[in-house]
């Protein structure tokens, strides 16, 4: 199963946007019951750092939501696509710091 761009979810993503709440929530339903399924025993976790929360989301984005410095690496990489697309708004001018 992939997790990251999955064609189900966005899918249930198109639906929400169309206004259809209740297909977009089936279809949300369906991607996470396959989630559980595949990963009951398997790890999930993309993060190749030695980290002592790895698979674990819910402590790992706790901690980083309360120190607010980074974002847990499973995240960059999509946070990154979303802020590459809006700095081609300003033809990648923001200066680096």
């Amino acid at each position: 199963m992939i997790i990251d761009g999955n064609e189900i979810e966005k899918k249930a993503m198109k639906e929400f946007h169309l206004g259809n709440r209740k297909e977009g929530l089936r279809i949300q339903e369906e991607f996470a019951s396959a989630f559980r399924t595949e990963y009951a025993q398997k790890d999930h976790c993309p993060c190749t750092k030695a980290c002592r929360y790895h698979g674990n989301c819910k402590e790992c984005v706790a901690i980083h939501r309360a120190h607010q410095e980074h974002v847990p690496n499973c995240m960059r990489t999509m946070i990154n696509q979303k802020i590459a697309i809006l700095s081609e708004l300003t033809e990648h001018t923001y200066p680096t710091l």
